[in-house]
């Protein structure tokens, strides 16, 4: 079994004042949502806690959302985050598991180990009525180097090329009416539908939406199971755009399968108009 990647809140709570623990809040939504993450951030957040922005640690040259940065890149953003290479990190978000998760797997990508999710997030803390502050936290910039892991991520390229040799078992994170193109996609232009041959587990069934924290193994390993997942072959989680993908990704590894990828591209690559095949209705 992995080192589980979750943290409880009383974990958190007896180490606020460790300085070698950084909390990030990674709060995520969806484009046109208000208000927006960074105004969450800075109306409430657990104390101490930077915010990261998942769009600005990215890649500013790709027209995708949110895709993965240089190795130069995601050091350089998070060393002014005030995270050096010994510090221990813990995600959050405000708890309905979107982008937590998102960020942790960029932390294992580029080396970091060191990184943990808080389970139930900023919903779960709030509710135990645990201390919060607003305003922005400035860091201390702190030196962090990082190297890339290009096996944790997947391309579109790669994923055509697993529609023939079916190596790898794609796993989709969106709710399952987007997953079979009975709706229309959040971002206006997409197709419907999902890649050939992938597996729906949408990422909300791995929570409880009343506490906020990540549901008992069991669970997870039913989830998955239940849509036809061999737990035993390679699996890439997949989603709208990289974020959600990292929930299942999460889930999987605290059933202790650490070696997935993440397709970082996820729909708002495979989903543009006159791109790879796309299949309609359920898995």
């Amino acid at each position: 079994m992995t080192t589980d990647p979750l943290v409880s809140t009383e974990w958190l709570a007896a180490h606020l004042n460790d300085p070698r623990v950084k909390i990030l809040d990674a709060t995520f939504k969806l484009p046109g949502i208000l208000p927006l993450p960074k105004d969450d951030y800075l109306a409430q957040h657990i104390p101490g806690a930077v915010f990261f922005d998942v769009d600005a640690v990215s890649d500013h040259a790709s027209a995708l959302p949110h895709m993965f940065p240089s190795a130069e890149q995601f050091g350089r953003d998070v060393g002014a985050l005030g995270i050096g290479n010994d510090d221990t990190v813990v995600v959050y978000d405000a708890g309905g598991w979107v982008a937590g998760p998102r960020a942790w797997w960029m932390f294992l990508s580029f080396g970091h180990t060191n990184v943990r999710v808080l389970d139930g997030g900023l919903k779960k803390w709030l509710a135990e009525g645990r201390a919060v502050e607003s305003g922005e936290v400035k860091p201390k910039p702190a030196t962090f180097k990082a190297t890339f892991d290009a096996k944790r991520v997947r391309s579109m390229q790669q994923l055509i090329g697993n529609l023939e040799s079916k190596v790898e078992q794609v796993i989709d994170a969106r709710p399952g009416a987007r997953f079979e193109g009975s709706v229309p996609e959040p971002r206006p232009g997409l197709r419907g539908g999902h890649i050939p041959g992938a597996r729906s587990v949408p990422y909300a069934g791995l929570f409880d939406a009343n506490t906020g924290a990540m549901k008992p193994l069991a669970d997870l390993r039913a989830a998955f199971t239940g849509a036809g997942v061999d737990l035993d072959k390679p699996i890439v989680t997949s989603c709208g755009s990289g974020v959600s993908a990292g929930v299942l990704t999460l889930a999987l590894y605290r059933l202790g399968i650490a070696d997935t990828a993440l397709y970082d591209g996820s729909w708002s690559e495979w989903g543009e108009q006159g791109g790879p095949p796309v299949a309609t209705g359920p898995a």
